[in-house]
This record gives structure tokens, C-alpha cells and sequence, in this order.
């Protein structure tokens, strides 16, 4: 008979709540070992940076941080923690990053991306020119890259952001398969911190233009992808990206290159499945020891008093948000009475 452990999920995206809570890898891992109950009264809370309520959590819970923003952890607030950053921590810290949570599927494509089929095509599978897939509007770099190819060769975005392909794309990973590049630049600059958009184009089998992680180099192979960060302008960037357009023998050689570095991905050996039983391991020791030798977070004097003074600056600072919402309220009620007044 299985354990019995209780965990809550808090401070997550809306989405991970609505379908995403139940296939997500720690419920998949958990579930293989444990009875697992999601409550209120959990002794194990996992929470992420979409919120503030974690700072409310007893004393006595288990606190296990998960990011998928360019954030480091707080060490404070957590017992543990899983992140970008590349360090170690005893056994509170492990790196694995957000792209890992995406389904062996994904990740696979990319660790074997570069194996072409006897009978593949560059023309037949490939197309188009370039994709794009972006909603968030608020990086600089990636706006000016866009726009520089775009004076090049129309690039196909797909996301809400610039769209102008008709509407957003459902399917991402088959939109990018028809496009022999993928110009997915990181929301942010930041030493180990590769997200989804660099495994995903790798996954669709395309040659990315990549910025981001300056440290990128320690997982991927560089000579799978074209890194932005190499070109002192966006115009020699362009130009790199036309060289390889316009020469076959040149690009075929880029896209047959593995995705990850050899020394990473050895012959028969699958660093995804690895990296997956590395995570599992790294899970259960935290939850296979007695709750209380589990505690690691500092719960006495100033680590005490850290967390109560966090709660106490974001109480005000929601309190301080509430009034402004029902100022707004009022003030937006009474203009509305105001110009129902003067149509009488």
C-alpha cells in the first residue's frame, strides 16, 4: 500500500491550475510512488512566481520552488528549489530547467532532430523561409531581429505578436516544422537560462537563431543553431542567415548537427532520459525522508523574521491595491452617473 502525501500547488499560471496541474511531471512522479492528495492542508507546497501568497504557507509545510522565469531562487522561502541557474546547494537546488516539463515527446524530437530519414527532402519538408511565434511584445531585441530579416524575407509570425499569417497558430511545433529557420529569442539575457523556444525549434527539425542564454554553449552544440550574440549587428547577422539560405551543402550541414553537445549526448544513451531519472531521484529524497528532517529553510530569529516582514510588506501592498481598484471603481460609477445626468 502506498503513502499518503499531501501537496498543494500555489502562485502557478492560470493555465497550470485549469489542464495542466494533473500531467504536470512532479504529479506523474509522485502518483508512480505515493497516494498523493491535493489540499488545502498539504504538508508539501510547491509554488512557483506567479504570486504572493506563498509567504502564508505554516511553518511546518515543505516548501519546493519551481520557476519557468529568469528568476533565482530565494533560499529564504524555500526549502528547495528548481531552477536555471548553474550552482549547487547541498540538496536543496537542482538545475533543470522549464523546457524539461514539456513531455518526453518533445524532448526526444530534439535529442534526435538531426537523425534525417533516408527519404527527406529539404524542399518537400522545408518550404518556408522563417517562423516566428511570440505574444509577449516586451523585448527590444527580439522586435529589432524580427524587423531586420523581415527586410530580408517575409518571416511567418504565428504568435499574437505581429501576426501575419491570418490568425494565431494552434499548433506550434507544425508550424515551425515547415520552416527551415526559427527565430526564437528568450523574453531575457541570463546565464542558464534556455527555456522551451530553443528545444522546441530544435524539435521541428529547423536551425534557430537563438538569444538569450549567454551560457547556452555548456548544453547545446553552437553549431546546431546561429547565435545572435556572435554578430556585433543585426545587418551581419542577416547576412549569415542569407549565406546559409542561398547555400544548400551549408545549411544541410547545420541541420544534420546534434542539438546537444557530443560529450552530453553519448551513443545509445538518451541525456533526456537521464536527466529525467536524475529529477525523480533528486524528488523522492525529499519526500522519503521523516517531514521534519525534510525542513531545510532557516525558521528561526531572522530567517523567521525575513518571512514575517514579507508578509507583512505584501499584505499593505495588496491592501494598497484593493483601495486603488475600488477608487477607480467609484471614480469610473460617478463619471457614468455624470453622463447619464447631462443626456436628461
Amino acid at each position: 500500500m502506498k503513502r499518503t502525501v499531501k501537496i498543494k500547488f500555489v502562485d502557478y499560471w492560470g493555465s497550470f491550475y485549469e489542464s495542466e496541474i494533473d500531467d504536470c511531471l512532479i504529479m506523474k512522479i509522485l502518483r508512480k510512488h505515493y497516494d498523493v492528495k491535493v489540499c488545502d492542508d498539504a504538508d508539501y507546497v510547491f509554488f512557483s512566481a506567479m504570486g504572493e501568497s506563498h509567504w502564508s504557507v505554516p511553518d511546518r509545510c515543505i516548501k519546493i520552488y519551481q520557476t519557468g522565469e529568469n528568476l533565482v531562487p530565494d533560499f529564504n522561502a524555500c526549502d528547495y528549489a528548481i531552477g536555471f541557474e548553474w550552482m549547487e546547494y547541498e540538496d536543496r537546488y537542482i538545475r533543470f530547467p522549464n523546457y524539461m516539463f514539456y513531455g518526453s515527446d518533445l524532448l526526444h524530437a530534439m535529442e534526435h532532430k538531426h537523425e534525417l530519414p533516408d527519404d527527406w527532402d529539404l524542399h518537400m519538408e522545408k518550404p518556408d523561409f522563417c517562423s516566428f511565434v511570440v505574444s509577449n511584445p516586451r523585448n527590444p531585441k527580439r522586435n529589432e531581429a524580427f524587423e531586420a530579416l523581415c527586410k530580408y524575407k517575409k518571416v511567418d509570425s504565428g504568435g499574437h505578436y505581429l501576426n501575419n499569417v491570418g490568425a494565431p497558430v494552434k499548433d506550434k511545433l507544425a508550424f515551425d516544422r515547415t520552416h527551415r529557420f526559427s527565430l526564437c529569442f528568450e523574453n531575457g539575457a541570463h546565464s542558464g537560462y534556455t527555456t522551451e523556444k530553443l528545444v522546441q525549434a530544435f524539435a521541428a527539425r529547423t536551425v534557430p537563431i537563438y538569444w538569450g542564454d549567454p551560457a547556452v554553449g555548456r548544453v547545446f552544440n553552437k553549431k546546431a543553431l546561429i547565435d545572435a550574440y556572435a554578430f556585433d549587428s543585426f545587418d551581419s547577422l542577416v547576412a549569415r542567415i542569407r549565406e546559409l539560405e542561398n547555400d544548400e551543402i551549408q545549411y544541410l550541414q547545420m541541420l544534420c548537427e546534434p542539438a546537444l553537445l557530443p560529450h552530453i549526448a553519448q551513443p545509445h544513451e538518451s541525456f533526456i532520459d537521464s536527466e529525467l531519472e536524475r529529477f525523480e531521484a533528486w524528488l523522492l529524497r525529499i519526500f522519503e525522508q521523516p517531514l521534519e528532517q525534510a525542513y531545510r529553510r532557516n525558521r528561526e530569529m531572522h530567517g523567521r523574521w525575513y518571512i514575517e516582514r514579507r508578509f507583512k510588506i505584501d499584505a499593505k501592498v495588496n491592501k494598497s491595491a484593493i483601495r486603488q481598484i475600488r477608487k477607480q471603481r467609484i471614480i469610473k460609477a460617478w463619471n457614468y452617473l455624470k453622463r447619464k445626468i447631462v443626456r436628461r
